[in-house]
């Protein structure tokens, strides 16, 4: 019987690969939130040491030495990111981390939120926000600067139940959610990532000489997937050019 891949099977394998991405973000938000939860609990140690125990003002230095020398390969134990971990736990309550919106966020994001919004009311807003529009961290920046939680409307400014809310996994948060390295380095896999990185930085620096070649010339993608004689084949770099 030959295989009949009619819209039917299209419309399945549109479902099931949103199912998987959907897997893909849930998964990813898991490991974030624990990972938000575990910085501010490390900030909020801190904060406690500091006021009562008697161990000098090279304290934190000293922890971000011990730290990185027992998880070699997590860079989020600096001494400036112990810092930010402190901030972190003074400036947020546990009701808002309690709040659900906040842990959802990348790491990157509550950095964002911290320095440059002061109110707890805002604050949880802005992340509501980004959750409910997908935001990159570039855009929440662009929006702090713009004010726009002034600029909204009243009802628009109503703080919702946070628990069921899960950025579209086509969104530029959920890209971040799951790109984000400080969570492949919690987990123990940033050699895989770094990996990675590397490739999609060389990607794009031959890309962009490539596309400098003139006109006609068009990248169609990396790690391009063809399918061969039921194989599967994954090329570095498409390219294509036209002839007029």
């Amino acid at each position: 019987m030959n295989l009949v891949l009619d819209n039917e099977y299209q419309q399945t394998l549109e479902a099931l690969k949103e199912r998987v991405r959907s897997a893909q973000l849930k998964a990813a938000r898991a490991v974030n939130t624990e990972l938000i939860q575990l910085y501010w609990d490390i900030g909020n140690t801190i904060l406690d040491k500091q006021k009562n125990a008697k161990w000098g003002s090279k304290f934190l230095e000293q922890t971000s030495k011990d730290l990185i020398s027992a998880f070699p390969g997590m860079k989020g134990f600096s001494s400036v990111n112990l810092k930010r971990m402190r901030m972190f736990a003074n400036e947020f309550s546990t009701d808002e981390i309690g709040s659900q919106a906040v842990t959802q966020l990348p790491w990157g994001h509550i950095v964002e939120l911290m320095f440059k919004v002061k109110s707890p009311e805002h604050r949880t807003w802005y992340a509501k926000k980004t959750i409910e529009n997908g935001w990159s961290r570039k855009v929440l920046t662009f929006q702090i600067g713009q004010d726009l939680y002034a600029r909204q409307g009243t009802e628009t400014k109503k703080i919702s139940n946070f628990a069921a809310a899960l950025p579209a996994p086509q969104s530029e948060l959920a890209y971040e959610v799951l790109k984000d390295p400080f969570k492949f380095e919690f987990l123990s896999i940033d050699d895989t990532a770094k990996e990675r990185d590397i490739e999609e930085g060389l990607v794009n620096h031959i890309r962009d000489f490539l596309l400098e070649l003139g006109s006609g010339f068009s990248f169609v993608g990396n790690q391009y997937h063809l399918n061969v004689g039921g194989d599967d084949f994954y090329i570095d770099c498409l390219f294509y050019q036209g002839y007029l």
